[in-house]
């Protein structure tokens, strides 16, 4: 992943040196929520599903878009230091096995990215340091995901 990805493991976990959803408070992450205002996640969500490109659009083409916000949603605020959402609601994020029905390939991720950098520039509430670190981790675990689409692939082809 960090080879891939271009980020070190250090940078990239580096939201754990500094409790992010602690440091840009409640209401910010209040604020991100397409529950309350059209934030990062409709913005992020919103890209994903109308990207222009059809293979991309395709890989969530089963996937509910309310659903798929909220385990982003989830997934984000229990990451950067809040409350376990995500866990009690549908325990261990085991990101590679939950992602392992999709083809998560270099070129997937990088248009992940793309989307997610956007949406984070459009957000006003999070300081451009907090944006930088949340960058480098999802960096970081977009291509920790294609490592694990790799072997997927590896282990499905027969000797």
């Amino acid at each position: 992943a960090s080879e891939w990805s271009g980020i070190d493991t250090a940078d990239a976990f580096a939201i754990d040196d500094t409790n992010l959803f602690h440091k840009l408070g409640l209401q910010t992450f209040i604020n991100l929520s397409p529950i309350f205002t059209p934030g990062i996640f409709c913005s992020f969500s919103n890209g994903v599903y109308n990207d222009e490109e059809e293979w991309f659009r395709s890989i969530f083409a089963n996937s509910k878009k309310e659903e798929a916000i909220q385990n982003l949603y989830e997934f984000f605020v229990e990451r950067m230091g809040g409350p376990t959402l995500y866990s009690v609601r549908k325990g261990d994020p085991a990101l590679t096995g939950r992602h392992r029905p999709f083809p998560v390939t270099h070129q997937a991720a990088e248009r992940w990215l793309h989307h997610m950098e956007k949406a984070l520039e459009s957000t006003p509430y999070i300081d451009a340091d907090s944006k930088l670190k949340m960058m480098k981790f999802f960096r970081h675990t977009a291509f920790f995901l294609v490592a694990g689409d790799e072997l997927k692939n590896q282990n499905q082809r027969v000797p």
